[in-house]
């Protein structure tokens, strides 16, 4: 029986790195069932809401999501498709593994990048809740709760003792924020007791945003409340080359997302430029979340190959290939 597999294309470059990654998902000899469900802008404005209920209902039926960018406004119009999404499937973890990719030239390259970031999803900021209490007077309530507070650190120890990881640190201003980042660090340092072979450190953001630019190559797993885990990400990602390049995945007790992290790009949508690389990554992580171990190294290392030869690279990553060129590379690695 092949898997089902949600496909949400999305707008801008959306459609072509989705394209790329099922092409090569396909390639591996993996048997999916792709349903196609349509979201862009234009969908979310006509039907008022940010995710609509067909979307909802492929999910329901699949539990499974590959997705591409969807294009959101800033300072306005609907909300983030991310945050809608998180919220009503519980996807309480996100989680982006950042790692340097052979032959990719970064500022960074001599060093040997392998970190995973574990960012809770589903509150905090995020919650929503602002509003303006006199003419240019705004509050925005900052949640953070005991419950999501361990889930994403039993998630974060869960994975790392699987994994063979030796170190998670947590990240925080509780120096400041007491209560509310206070509550997270004693969540973290709760579970932290339950795994005495793993070490557990803490660092306040501004130290580790400037520990992350100094010393990349220190850090292993990163567990983060849902803002600092946005911003240190994208972080984390422009030291291995940016948001072109990295995975992400949005997971949850019944469901589980896999999304390119980038944006929509609307300036070179349709011209065949979009490096398919991160949402190829996703698809990665997608394989072995299916257990598919195999597929999910192979598919790995022929993007690994395809970089290490840098024959066959995209514009953004010095290259000179159109999307549908280093796909073609991924593929013909993977049969090599």
């Amino acid at each position: 029986m092949p898997y089902k597999v949600t496909l949400i294309p999305g707008d801008g470059i959306g459609p072509e790195v989705a394209d790329a990654a099922v092409r090569a998902v396909d390639a591996t000899g993996v048997s999916i069932e792709w349903e196609r469900v349509e979201l862009s802008s234009k969908i979310i404005e006509e039907s008022k809401t940010s995710v609509p209920q067909h979307v909802l209902d492929s999910l329901e039926r699949t539990r499974l999501g590959l997705k591409g960018p969807v294009t959101t406004p800033v300072a306005g119009g609907f909300t983030s498709v991310n945050v809608a999404l998180r919220k009503k499937l519980d996807l309480f973890a996100n989680v982006r593994p950042v790692h340097t990719l052979p032959g990719l030239k970064t500022r960074f390259s001599d060093l040997k990048i392998d970190m995973v970031l574990f960012r809770e999803n589903t509150e905090d900021l995020y919650a929503g809740l602002e509003h303006e209490i006199v003419k240019d007077v705004v509050e925005s309530l900052k949640i953070i709760t005991r419950t999501a507070s361990m889930k994403i650190a039993e998630y974060a120890f869960a994975y790392a003792q699987k994994m063979g990881r030796k170190k998670v640190t947590a990240v925080h201003k509780a120096n400041i924020m007491k209560l509310s980042d206070g509550l997270f660090l004693r969540c973290c340092r709760e579970v932290a007791e339950r795994f005495p072979w793993i070490e557990y450190k803490e660092l306040i953001v501004d130290n580790a945003s400037m520990q992350l630019v100094m010393r990349p190559e220190t850090f292993d797993i990163l567990l983060l409340p849902n803002l600092y885990g946005d911003i240190l990400s994208d972080l984390a990602a422009g030291l291995v080359g940016g948001l072109g390049i990295v995975p992400g995945a949005n997971m949850g007790r019944d469901y589980a997302v896999f999304e390119a992290v980038h944006g929509s790009a609307p300036d070179i949508a349709g011209k065949g430029l979009a490096n398919p690389t991160a949402l190829m990554m996703s698809s990665v992580m997608m394989l072995t979340h299916l257990g598919e171990h195999a597929a999910s190294k192979k598919l790995h290392d022929a993007i690994g190959k395809v970089y290490l030869e840098g024959k066959t690279l995209t514009g953004d990553v010095g290259g000179k290939a159109n999307t549908t060129q280093f796909t073609d590379a991924v593929i013909a690695a993977m049969n090599y």
